[in-house]
């Protein structure tokens, strides 16, 4: 069993054919804790970097650089339910594309762009999931979001059965299903994605990721980050008589950071709160235990 008082993100490579939430479980029973959690879901016939938090790191996800970078597979000549391999197919096309015509089309995706969420998703809409629409035979109008394509690339295209593996950069929220199908439909071929791996995670990459294989709580104590690591968050060292007041949610001094700052109050290497700057004075934000 690990020391209660573990703290921090672990950098997990999800195999295909389980759930975000399978690898959140499997890191509780190596660890015998429960307060695990995970940053960005993951589909089940994905691959690639799930960041997991541990202890009271789970308090820091959203503090977590949001970009994503992800390697595409997409296959062109059909249309699916899920816009992946997962669905059924609603509709095949006899048109073949050239590498020169997919090259072109990613063009239009660079930048922020509007992107409709496909209907099987975990969306919400009224409170209930589009997916629960979706299954339900329910018609529910869903609204286009503002995604941010960073870069978008073909890295290879074999023309002879259609397939492309394409490399993606792109900001939280973006669904790389919605990418294949728009990039079937504007090139009237139709597409869909037959494989997915998340190869970047704000500073998690899969090249630094560990496999659920080799779980166990030593292996884990190894290879786990902590906070300050893998974060632009600023710290603020804390004398003594500061560490009193933090663990009393009261303000301290601010040594010279910006407005607004999100700040880490550290005291000889451990994270005791995390501060908010408001003017003269560093506001207890959230409080963590003594480590």
């Amino acid at each position: 069993m690990c020391s209660k008082s573990l703290l921090g993100f672990l950098n997990v490579n999800k195999p295909k054919g389980i759930t975000s939430h399978d690898v959140v479980s499997k890191v509780r029973k190596a660890l015998g804790i429960r307060q695990v959690g995970h940053s960005g879901t993951l589909d089940p016939f994905a691959t690639g970097v799930l960041p997991i938090a541990v202890g009271k790191a789970t308090k820091l996800i959203e503090y977590l650089d949001d970009d994503k970078e992800y390697l595409a597979t997409v296959k062109f000549g059909a249309n699916t339910t899920t816009y992946d391999l997962e669905g059924d197919i609603t509709q095949t096309f006899d048109k073949k594309v050239l590498e020169s015509d997919i090259i072109k089309a990613l063009t239009a995706f660079e930048g922020e762009i509007s992107q409709l969420p496909p209907v099987y998703s975990a969306i919400k809409v009224g409170g209930k999931k589009l997916y629960d629409y979706a299954r339900a035979g329910e018609n529910v109008e869903i609204k286009p979001r503002k995604v941010v394509i960073q870069s978008i690339k073909l890295i290879e295209f074999d023309e002879e059965v259609q397939i492309a593996k394409i490399l993606v950069a792109c900001s939280k929220g973006t669904y790389i299903r919605s990418i294949a199908f728009d990039l079937g439909k504007m090139l009237n071929c139709g597409a869909y994605l037959i494989g997915l791996i998340r190869t970047k995670a704000g500073r998690f990459s899969v090249e630094d990721s560990i496999n659920l294989d080799n779980l166990s709580s030593e292996e884990i104590e190894k290879k786990i980050l902590y906070p300050t690591e893998i974060t632009d968050i600023p710290v603020r060292e804390l004398s003594l008589p500061e560490i009193s007041r933090v663990q009393h949610g009261m303000s301290i001094d601010n040594n010279g950071y910006k407005n607004s700052d999100i700040v880490f109050l550290v005291y000889s290497g451990r994270i005791y709160a995390v501060g908010m700057v408001s003017n003269e004075k560093i506001l207890v934000k959230k409080l963590f235990e003594v480590l």
